[in-house]
């Protein structure tokens, strides 16, 4: 398989990901997965079953781009081929998250998670800064 992954040579902090070339990319089509430094790519092969919608072929590509990556990254790679790198992509994940917020929210988990970020946000004074900015923006367009 012929991989299309390049080292990203430029130097400092990235402001988007629009910023990075499609070489970068362990799924270059779809832009998933940036591999550009070991970190990365020891992510990307942790993630790896988790990117969905893409063709045998394109998994192949990947490992090959993850593969050549981690060489130049010093990064050990066990796996041999993609197919051991997970063959369960989530296909039912957003239906799964639906389920446990729902959950979340009948056992009164979300209730508590949410007067506990409250309860932060009080003692840490976002809470005041924001009722200050949102009345300020009411009087501004009032007189408008």
């Amino acid at each position: 398989m012929r991989t299309t992954w390049k080292p990203h040579e430029k130097h400092g902090r990235l402001t988007r990901q629009s910023d990075l070339p499609d070489s970068v990319y362990a799924f270059p089509k779809e832009r998933k997965e940036p591999l550009t430094d070991a970190r990365h790519v020891r992510n990307a092969v942790a993630r790896f079953d988790q990117v969905i919608g893409v063709s045998e072929a394109e998994r192949a590509l990947a490992f090959a781009n993850i593969k050549k990556a981690a060489d130049h990254y010093g990064v050990d790679l066990s796996e041999t081929s993609w197919q051991s790198l997970g063959v369960h992509p989530q296909r039912h994940r957003k239906i799964s998250a639906r389920k446990g917020a729902a959950t979340r929210k009948r056992t009164g988990v979300a209730k508590s998670a949410a007067r506990k970020a409250a309860a932060t946000r009080k003692r840490s004074g976002v809470a005041k800064t924001a009722a200050r900015k949102a009345a300020a923006t009411r009087k501004r367009r009032r007189s408008k």
